[in-house]
């Protein structure tokens, strides 16, 4: 089967209802992860919304983030900062705590410098973003930008630093 030119990502991506808990509808992106056409859309797609000239490094947010992150810093030639849940990088780290839609948590970086993206799979209510670059922040990193797959734009108005909005390749209003 080939694969349309021109393509809309919301029609890659599932909606789960009730799931994690019920009223949850969540958003799946597995097919798009198991189809080299489709990742390599969002990864090209990823790349032009991005400045990744002017970084030296790609972070990405355990766990979706991490697929995301660690292929478009090896597409771009970069290297990839790995922001993870407490507890799962030996010290010395940097730690900030969040909360999301359904339950709380804390991300966890290793000390670093120079100039990074972060990306994660889907911005919700924006604690986990925030966390994110935060945590990068305390941690020597100077974030340039910030992008996601999926961006739930019913759930937040989510800026960080000066007013900048997150980029997304989908935004669901509803």
């Amino acid at each position: 089967m080939t694969e349309p030119a021109v393509y809309d990502f919301k029609d890659w991506i599932l909606s789960v209802t009730d799931f994690p808990k019920p009223g949850i509808v969540f958003r799946d992106i597995t097919p798009v992860l198991a189809s080299a056409y489709r990742f390599r859309c969002v990864l090209t797609d990823l790349a032009k919304v991005l400045d990744l000239d002017a970084c030296e490094g790609v972070a990405g947010v355990e766990s979706r983030g991490f697929i995301l992150g660690a292929a478009l810093a090896a597409l771009a030639g970069k290297g990839f900062i790995p922001i993870r849940k407490r507890g799962k990088l030996p010290p010395p780290v940097e730690c900030q705590s969040y909360t999301l839609e359904y339950g709380a948590g804390a991300l966890e970086v290793k000390r670093g410098g120079g100039r990074v993206v972060v990306i994660d799979d889907v911005l919700a209510t924006g604690g986990t973003m925030g966390a994110a670059i935060d945590v990068c922040t305390k941690a020597g990193y100077q974030v340039q930008d910030a992008a996601v797959l999926i961006d739930l734009t019913y759930l937040n108005q989510f800026r960080w630093g000066d007013g900048q909005k997150v980029k997304s390749l989908a935004e669901y209003n509803s």
